[in-house]
């Protein structure tokens, strides 16, 4: 039996009492489900737009990126769109290159979203990354929140390391391969443990 959002928020707590304050105030993780193949192109250009940006300006692009397209974000709208119009959404040469570069793979069937759903997390990053301008996080971001993965650990996000330090007061910002280690602890829930990291971030911007 699939453990429960609360089963998981306790299981977080007792792995490294660290977390215990930050559960109890804003409770359990959120559901994690796979979306419909018809929206994972759409989720990895988002992922791609929001790439080293902060959320605001993202957004902003995003919603320029979408206007772009014509309103529905498909391989067929971004090939359509070009390197151009993608540009003056606001995006960099790279970000618009590796749009296009997806959506032509994903119209050739070089990559098969529909099979994601049954791949390994490993054989997905492998299939996605091979994108240029596509990066592990990315491929990351397009596992936890596309196909719902509950065991991803990306070390390289700013955030989880941020609210990593933030939870356990340390000195300084955690590296990523000290990150990498202590993920080993939350083996089956990094995926959640990523959310409370993000989640303490949140806290600590919403106190100053």
């Amino acid at each position: 039996m699939r453990a429960s959002r609360a089963d998981i928020a306790a299981d977080i707590a007792r792995r490294d009492p660290a977390f215990s304050s930050l559960v109890a105030e804003v409770g359990p993780p959120p559901a994690r489900r796979a979306a419909p193949v018809d929206e994972r192109f759409a989720a990895l250009i988002r992922s791609i737009t929001f790439q080293l940006l902060a959320t605001s300006a993202a957004d902003t692009i995003h919603r320029r990126v979408v206007d772009a397209c014509g309103g529905v974000v498909d391989a067929a709208a971004v090939l359509r769109a070009g390197v151009e119009p993608l540009r003056g959404a606001g995006l960099s040469r790279t970000k618009a290159a590796a749009m296009l570069d997806l959506a032509t793979r994903v119209s050739a069937g070089e990559i098969r979203l529909e099979l994601h759903g049954r791949r390994s997390d490993a054989d997905v990053i492998n299939d996605v990354t091979r994108v240029h301008g596509v990066g592990p996080w990315t491929a990351q971001m397009y596992l936890m929140f596309t196909l719902g993965r509950r065991d991803v650990w990306p070390i390289g996000d700013f955030g989880v390391r941020h609210g990593w330090s933030l939870l356990h007061d340390l000195p300084e910002m955690i590296s990523e391969k000290a990150l990498l280690a202590e993920g080993s602890l939350f083996e089956g829930v990094r995926s959640d443990v990523a959310w409370y990291c993000w989640q303490a971030v949140h806290l600590e911007r919403g106190s100053r």
